[in-house]
């Protein structure tokens, strides 16, 4: 089907939550896409950040082709091969900075994307706040957080053009300056609605714009947090799974320990797969009935995450993305109209002196690139994992070329 009868199908049939590129990608391999046309593209957003070995990686894919011949579902009454592996994976990729000593083995459940897992992440931070916090309920988030379009991760997102057409929002939720420790002791000590059972951050802010926390206010969190008894979430849907480089976790880069983490995007290579993850005791608020999922930690979604686990661990990816990440953010450094690169690994962004960036963005794809905006002037770089630095050096000139005329 052609792109043109694809949008009238679209235009007429499907709600319009997406102002969607005028292009329609029917194949991939690595980092390039093909569109219905037979055009290619270097793709610099991986599904925004989702495809994390690349398109039609040969493990993964063969992963999900053999166990689509054997079974997809069966549901979560029932024990299903594989799932316990990559619970114990997680368990430890999560303790991989950390002495044996220190670890604790930790827990998860299975969900369907990164939304679900926060969604699971404030469920138990409550649960936790209930049993031990003499009900404690109120969640403290960062202003230009994300965590998700359902309700409750709405509610814990802090940019208010996102939540307007949606309230009432849940209630008990707190919004604090990212990196701003005094603030958020404020906040702790007292607390606008309801006593504090956890905080929730990012370590470097994906869909706000690539914000990074500073080493000195995370670890300044931790502290404050341990010394209430409140739980510090991590959300790593965008920064997990070595899109920082040098370790599994952005976190691990902090020398911080969370008590829960949310995991999505990198985790199944474009599989639907999200997790929330709790270390030692939290995990035992928990009990059957308290949380579910139909299809989370499907046969299929476990084997697509057993395999790209697999796959990043068998090709080195830690030590690749932490050269070829420093590499693009040199060569982003010194293009026209930028005058500041944030972020670490492969989860990069280039701020513009002007708000041109949606323009750049289509001039890109004209150009066979894709990459995105976050904001007017926040170009976002989330390449697979598997980039290297011929693929930025083909970019890069593209994207001179279009700056220098804007």
């Amino acid at each position: 089907m052609s792109l043109t009868d694809q949008q009238q199908l679209e235009q007429r049939y499907m709600l319009h939550t997406y102002r969607r590129k005028p292009v329609q990608f029917i194949s991939g391999s690595g980092m390039t896409l093909t569109d219905d046309e037979g055009s290619t593209y270097l793709d610099f957003i991986a599904g925004i950040g989702a495809v994390s070995m690349g398109h039609d990686h040969p493990a993964v894919t063969r992963a999900i082709q053999e166990q689509a011949a054997r079974l997809l579902h069966v549901g979560n009454y029932y024990y299903i091969e594989g799932r316990g592996e990559l619970a114990q994976k997680l368990s430890q990729l999560l303790n991989a900075a950390c002495s044996a000593a220190d670890a604790a083995p930790w827990r998860t459940f299975f969900a369907n994307s990164g939304a679900e897992a926060n969604e699971g992440a404030i469920k138990l931070a409550r649960r936790h706040g209930s049993l031990h916090l003499s009900g404690a309920y109120t969640i403290v988030s960062a202003m230009r957080s994300f965590h998700g379009r359902t309700l409750a991760s709405l509610a814990a997102t802090a940019q208010p053009s996102k939540q307007e057409a949606f309230k009432p929002l849940p209630s008990g939720f707190v919004h604090v300056d990212l990196n701003d420790i005094a603030a958020l002791i404020q906040e702790l000590d007292h607390p606008s609605a309801g006593t504090v059972c956890a905080v929730i951050l990012e370590c470097i802010q994906g869909e706000g714009g690539v914000h990074p926390c500073s080493l000195e206010y995370l670890q300044a969190v931790r502290e404050e947090t341990e010394k209430r008894n409140i739980l510090l979430i991590i959300d790593e849907v965008q920064t997990g799974f070595y899109r920082t480089g040098g370790q599994p976790f952005a976190f691990q880069h902090y020398d911080i320990m969370p008590d829960i983490v949310s995991l999505a995007k990198g985790l199944g290579n474009g599989m639907p797969v999200g997790a929330v993850c709790a270390r030692g005791e939290i995990g035992d608020c928990f009990e059957p009935g308290d949380h579910g999922s139909t299809f989370g930690g499907s046969a299929l979604a476990v084997a697509a995450a057993n395999a790209t686990i697999d796959a990043m661990t068998q090709q080195g990816i830690a030590e690749q993305v932490v050269e070829v990440g420093g590499y693009l953010q040199q060569r982003l450094s010194g293009l026209p109209l930028v005058i500041e690169t944030r972020g670490k690994g492969l989860m990069l962004a280039a701020e513009l002196s002007k708000p041109v960036a949606a323009q750049v963005v289509d001039a890109c794809l004209e150009q066979g690139l894709v990459i995105n905006n976050t904001g007017p002037s926040t170009l976002r770089f989330l390449p697979p994992l598997i980039c290297t630095i011929t693929e930025i050096d083909l970019m890069i000139p593209v994207l001179h070329d279009i700056l220098s005329a804007l």
